[in-house]
């Protein structure tokens, strides 16, 4: 079975983001990159796919700059097979654009299905993968939870979460794309012996120039700034009944959410 699996390179939710002097971007000097985290759990449920379908192939399809190769590495230590990465220098993209190049790169692939996470960490736009189904004309599963491969290898049983609590069961014929939530399934770590395998696996390359045909983006980005500070919060002490009148006065009169 030939399984894609859609891979970002974004910052680690642990790092302290600085926008640049000017206000044009963020300053990625001290930046700790990783993969992006729910990406992790399309890789595992990827890799455990492969092994439910008796064998394959997995690969690991990236847009993004050098230093994405660190991640793809992780991924392929982990057990994907080869990886793709679309070189992005030079190129202004948005959601749109990046789901126009992972398109085209996929086209002539074949893949049975492609994986994905659920969202990113860092934009939160939850748009590229759904972009990219559409472009394929390809079904789209938003958050897969559980994914169980049919007895006929040619689809999909995915449980996703719906509000409430409930859990919604969906069949998909594939090829299809999964988007994949936190579930339960913990990414696995690379052993040494993959660490060590990994640095030898193939990553082609392609130019996203040549992929996107004209096609430009629909979004740009100005006037980067942080969020202003929060205020210091107040602690009210006394007797309850004192307390309570204290914190409605200030809640109607200096809140004024009442």
């Amino acid at each position: 079975m030939k399984i894609g699996v859609l891979l970002k390179q974004t910052p680690d939710t642990e790092t302290k983001i600085k926008i640049k002097p000017d206000g044009s971007g963020i300053d990625e000097s001290d930046i700790k990159w990783v993969i992006n985290p729910y990406d992790e759990y399309g890789v595992e449920e990827a890799l455990r796919l492969k092994d439910a379908a008796g064998g394959g192939e997995v690969v690991v399809v990236t847009a993004g700059s050098k230093r994405a190769v660190d991640s793809m590495r992780q991924a392929l230590a982990m057990g994907a097979d080869r990886g793709i990465r679309i070189d992005t220098e030079g190129v202004s993209l948005d959601s749109y654009t990046t789901a126009v190049i992972l398109s085209k790169a996929i086209q002539s692939e074949n893949f049975e299905v492609l994986f994905a996470g659920k969202q990113a960490v860092d934009d939160d736009c939850v748009q590229v993968a759904q972009m990219t189904a559409t472009a394929l004309d390809w079904p789209c599963i938003w958050p897969a939870e559980h994914i169980e491969l049919g007895a006929d290898k040619k689809s999909v049983v995915v449980t996703r979460p719906v509000a409430g609590g409930i859990k919604e069961i969906m069949e998909m014929t594939l090829p299809g794309i999964l988007c994949c939530d936190k579930g339960e399934h913990e990414p696995r770590y690379a052993s040494l012996p993959g660490i060590m395998k990994a640095k030898s696996k193939p990553i082609a390359e392609l130019k996203a120039a040549d992929l996107l045909a004209g096609e430009t983006p629909k979004v740009t980005w100005s006037g980067f700034r942080l969020p202003p500070e929060r205020k210091a919060g107040k602690i009210l002490k006394g007797e309850p009944e004192a307390v309570c009148a204290e914190l409605v006065k200030l809640l109607r009169e200096e809140a004024k959410v009442i």
